[in-house]
């Protein structure tokens, strides 16, 4: 039996959106990057270094002039934080 990314990103506890914006940080493929945000969500600082992934995505955005790609980012990132509260920013 095999795992497609779909059966990872129902394991990861993550959305497409948030798995796809570790793997544009850390310049990983999907699959690499669920099980990454997988393991991270289950850490004690996961979730804060998952929004810092996501914030500085949308930092790279900003810098490019890319503002439809810093509103995606800025939705994924408001997603994240309301259904991952445990480190949001206080």
């Amino acid at each position: 039996m095999y795992l497609n990314i779909q059966d990872c990103l129902d394991m990861s506890e993550l959305t497409a959106e948030e798995v796809h914006a570790i793997a544009e940080h850390e310049n990983l493929a999907e699959v690499v990057a669920a099980e990454l945000g997988n393991y991270l969500v289950h850490t004690s600082s996961g979730e804060r270094q998952i929004r810092r992934m996501i914030l500085d995505d949308i930092r790279d955005a900003n810098d490019a002039n890319d503002a439809v790609r810093a509103a995606k980012l800025k939705l994924v990132l408001k997603q994240f934080v309301e259904t991952h509260p445990h480190h949001a920013p206080a």
